[in-house]
């Protein structure tokens, strides 16, 4: 059990790394899967097997489900990376974020060790989070999971193995990310160049803070 229990409509930075720090992307077929699951597994109705809601959408002509309208959490922002992933999660029915995560690292692992020929666990151990509970939290985390893979140096050959929400925000074309959670983002930085400003503010700061070369000219 965690010691503070996550609380309904709170939002919280959720993050893990695959396990040895090993790649939890090998092709962009395993980052796509990545993808898909994130949509197929966040609804309060038990989903069953990845496979089986793909045959029901081909069955019936993309038809959903019945009552999978209702998610267990909005995504604010998020950064899939070849080793890790960032989400900023709102909680929007109770113990909605242990579900998300414990049906999307399950799914995941599992066709990850089918299609590569390997066993045992793919995450490095239980999911780490952080209520984001202080202005000063809140006005560095969003900008940083929003761009998180320019903090890091990621070799050219890895970088078609990145997925973020920065590309949903400049087009204004929401998927992952909720439409609402967005606006709302959007409207308390000032508009979106605002908030791509201040992204690379804080991707600086963090870089600078690691010994790192700062992105923005001076």
């Amino acid at each position: 059990m965690r010691k503070e229990p996550f609380i309904t409509g709170l939002y919280y930075h959720v993050y893990n790394r695959g396990v040895d720090k090993r790649d939890i992307f090998s092709s962009l077929n395993d980052l796509r899967r990545f993808v898909l699951s994130i949509k197929k597994f966040n609804s309060i109705e038990p989903v069953g097997s990845l496979h089986e809601a793909l045959l029901y959408k081909n069955r019936n002509l993309g038809v959903q489900p019945p009552n999978l309208a209702k998610r267990l959490v909005s995504i604010v922002c998020y950064c899939l990376n070849p080793n890790h992933f960032h989400f900023i999660l709102k909680q929007e029915v109770d113990g909605g974020i242990s579900e998300f995560i414990k049906r999307l690292s399950g799914g995941y692992t599992t066709y990850f060790n089918i299609s590569h020929d390997r066993s045992g666990a793919l995450f490095q151990g239980r999911f780490k989070s952080c209520r984001i509970n202080s202005d000063e939290y809140f006005l560095k985390i969003f900008p940083y999971v929003n761009v998180n893979y320019l903090v890091h140096d990621i070799p050219d050959s890895k970088k078609h193995l990145i997925s973020a929400s920065d590309k949903e925000y400049n087009n204004m074309n929401f998927d992952l990310v909720s439409k609402n959670e967005a606006q709302n983002l959007l409207e308390f930085y000032g508009g979106l160049e605002e908030f791509k400003k201040e992204c690379m503010v804080v991707v600086d700061f963090t870089r600078e803070e690691r010994g790192k070369n700062k992105l923005l000219l001076e």
